[in-house]
């Protein structure tokens, strides 16, 4: 629809007092006042008719030019053009891609520390009650005799410590990857995180040879190197997918974590079993390896803007610079006061913090439960480890296409959408831990509730996932930053805590107690997200001198 400047202004005249009142997203006739910069990225991202303006076919606007349009004219002008694989897809299937690898390198630890260790067939439960310990299934032989012994004596405890020192690394480059991203493009900082990583990951066998620290060291620096990614991919999102294609591409993107979990659970455990490089050697080594790969295809597929992309074609350029062009090519600064006593801001942070507790003490205990409470062998506990993560994986993808055909079709409004995907993702597994605490003994009942628990999490990457871009475009990256770096204590108190309650005292009442703790968090941080989070870009997306006579408007 292409309306005149006249009619257009005749129409904000009469609805003036109206507009000014409404905050509810998706409203039809709020209008949008942007301008564009010098270097021709529209700021605020709408024109008043992107298909049939000048500009459509990736003409640059003279700096200083304006536009305003409405809503439904920028939905029914800024249709996604129409090819069969535009380069923004490229950048979501490596970015799964890479996501995939990263969690790879980073969740194979859990598995292979089960081979690294000495075992000890009696379990030593500190004169606990008999009968909250599980007895293998009867006629079978204790599943501990049946893996292979390995070469290390650490004890529960020191498990705990060697999974959780990688997000001691991991804690202190967040936003340093987010303002690197904002600075130098999200493919230079996303590709060198993944790729060191994965150089990391192929030295640690020769450093747990040699000793224990060096061991640490290793998985320390593997966390320095792995805490940029996220928060660059964040950023690279802003500038490359449009609002109403959020939900679906940041779960492919995110959820790749899942899909690599996937992978690596299972041919963990296979490769612990066999002779191949060692045994339990290989599964550092083979997908430290596939991560220089994928380097490769990274640095000849993706670019850090649409601007940049050689092979990008006018149509879709002008489309995502349409939907896109609010956000900065250059980084603004960070308005720190404004961010933090910012409602919306803490509440994906309390979001991500909570959310990442229940994942973390998962993903590094699980293995343990299922081999030391329902006694699953080497190669099976991988195959049953990964599978609520594959529930999990294919859950968000199609939670997400739906969250998207409704934004589209404008049935549900994006922060309808934040809030039901958190309250799904956040209370779904709490009342799953809960359960959790009731199987006992019964290795079926187990994977049922597991699989449910974690397999509705897949929501959330409809939800605080999607809350960095929205609350502020620019800062995307910096924001991920913030709340990943705050997230990511889960990870290093979860497992020393869950050491620490089960250390000698493998019982289905110690395994209650790491349950219930994590329901819990899951409950109040996921409240407090969903009533103080907003879809609204914030005031403080823009610097003050820019954002004078604007009106910002979400859809």
């Amino acid at each position: 629809m292409s309306l005149s400047l006249g009619t257009i202004l005749s129409k904000l005249e009469k609805d003036e007092i109206k507009t000014e009142n409404h905050k509810e997203i998706g409203l039809k006739e709020a209008k949008i006042q942007r301008k564009t910069t010098g270097d021709g990225i529209i700021n605020g991202g709408y024109t008043e008719d992107a298909k049939d303006s000048p500009d459509a076919g990736g003409k640059r606007m003279e700096a200083g030019e304006s536009r305003i349009a409405l809503v439904e004219d920028i939905k029914a002008s800024g249709a996604p053009p129409k090819e069969c694989w535009g380069t923004r897809y490229s950048l979501g299937l490596m970015g799964l891609l890479g996501a995939a690898c990263v969690y790879a390198m980073r969740v194979n630890l859990s598995v292979a520390i089960v081979a690294m260790v000495k075992h000890h067939p009696k379990n030593d439960t500190n004169g606990s009650d008999v009968n909250q310990v599980c007895l293998p299934p009867e006629g079978e032989d204790d599943p501990q005799e049946g893996n292979v012994d390995g070469d290390f004596e650490w004890d529960e405890g020191t498990q705990g410590i060697i999974l959780s020192v990688f997000y001691y690394g991991y804690l202190f480059t967040n936003l340093i990857g987010g303002r690197a991203a904002e600075h130098f493009g999200g493919k230079l900082v996303f590709g060198w995180g993944v790729v060191l990583t994965a150089i990391f990951t192929v030295l640690s066998p020769l450093c747990a040879q040699v000793s224990t620290g060096l061991f640490i060291a290793i998985r320390v620096l593997e966390g320095l190197s792995e805490g940029i990614i996220f928060p660059s991919m964040n950023a690279l999102l802003a500038k490359w997918i449009p609002p109403l294609e959020r939900p679906r591409f940041s779960s492919l993107v995110f959820a790749g974590a899942q899909f690599g979990t996937v992978i690596t659970m299972p041919l963990s455990g296979w490769l612990c079993d066999t002779d191949f490089l060692g045994g339990w050697p290989s599964v550092f080594y083979v997908f430290g390896g596939l991560g220089i790969i994928w380097g490769i295809g990274w640095y000849f597929l993706v670019y850090s803007h649409p601007d940049m992309h050689p092979r990008i074609s006018p149509e879709e350029k002008a489309y995502i610079n349409y939907h896109c062009g609010g956000n900065s090519e250059k980084a603004i600064p960070i308005p720190w006061k404004a961010i933090f006593t910012s409602m919306p801001f803490w509440a994906v942070l309390v979001g991500h913090v909570g959310y990442n507790w229940g994942f973390y003490t998962l993903l590094s205990e699980l293995p343990t439960y299922l081999k030391n409470i329902q006694h699953f062998q080497m190669t099976s506990n991988g195959i049953y480890s990964a599978l609520p993560y594959l529930v999990m994986w294919i859950a968000s993808l199609v939670y997400s296409n739906i969250m998207s055909y409704l934004l589209r079709r404008d049935k549900m409004s994006t922060i309808t959408v934040r809030r039901l995907a958190m309250a799904i993702g956040m209370y779904g597994p709490m009342l799953g831990l809960v359960a959790m605490c009731f199987v006992d003994c019964d290795p079926v009942l187990a994977m049922v509730v597991l699989c449910i628990a974690v397999g509705i999490c897949g929501s959330v990457y409809s939800g605080y996932m999607c809350s960095h871009q929205d609350l502020s475009p620019n800062l995307a990256g910096t924001l991920m930053g913030f709340t990943n770096a705050a997230a990511t204590i889960p990870g290093i108190v979860s497992p020393s805590i869950t050491g620490l309650i089960i250390k000698g005292n493998q019982t289905l009442w110690a395994w209650r107690t790491v349950f219930l703790i994590s329901a819990v968090i899951y409950f109040i941080s996921g409240t407090f997200y969903i009533v103080f989070i907003s879809a609204e870009v914030q005031p403080w997306n823009t610097p003050q001198d820019e954002d004078e006579g604007k009106e910002k408007k979400r859809y």
